[in-house]
């Protein structure tokens, strides 16, 4: 469970933090979230690796070779739905 807060920052430290936060690809919650975890020494949750294999299934199917067709087949798909949502005119 998470508990809300607010907090004040000066003009430059609030750019600079949101700045950091942005390279590091996370909001600036999840920075300050991660800066006082680590100020208070609390290990960081590691995500569970295994929870995305067996999620679908691959086939028999070579993506380095077939990549090509396969986009050109979703995007193939996705117009074919487009057009059937289309109204008629």
């Amino acid at each position: 469970m998470m508990s809300r807060t607010q907090i004040t920052l000066e003009t430059r430290l609030h750019r600079r933090a949101r700045q950091r936060a942005s390279e590091l690809g996370v909001s600036l919650a999840e920075y300050v979230r991660r800066l006082v975890a680590r100020d208070l020494d609390v290990p960081q949750a590691k995500a569970d690796v295994t929870c995305v294999f067996d999620l679908g299934s691959s086939d028999p199917s070579d993506i380095a070779h077939d990549k090509d067709s396969m986009i050109a087949e979703a995007f193939e798909s996705e117009l074919a739905r487009e057009r059937q949502r289309r109204p008629q005119t």
